[in-house]
């Protein structure tokens, strides 16, 4: 993938040229991968935001790098999202007991 700068934004023909592949499969690839919806225009025109080129670059890199099926795919997409909100929930049960002990520990030093 060449690199775009700052930018956040990018057309759906910067996004193919980026990945060098066809508008055509991005489009497609909306179709299969639910979390996948760039911003419409008024004209119809596709918008990808940063969050969506990362997920372009996942689905690129399984698909077109390691030769996974789509359905392979998203499966280890799928896993990759729930071990995040698996690690999220563990860090926030951290927290609450980091707050418990602190607490704990303020009102033992009194």
């Amino acid at each position: 993938m060449e690199n775009q700068g700052e930018r956040k934004n990018f057309r759906i023909g910067e996004v193919a040229k980026m990945f060098k592949v066809n508008t055509s499969l991005l489009r497609f690839w909306e179709k299969e991968f639910e979390e996948l919806k760039p911003h419409k225009t008024k004209g119809g025109e596709r918008i990808y935001r940063e969050e969506q080129i990362k997920l372009i670059s996942q689905i690129y890199d399984l698909t077109k790098v390691k030769g996974y099926t789509l359905s392979g795919a998203k499966e280890i997409l799928n896993i990759s999202k729930e071990k995040l909100e698996v690690q999220n929930e563990i860090t926030l049960k951290l927290k609450r007991v980091k707050d418990f002990l602190e607490e704990l520990k303020m009102e033992l030093e009194d």
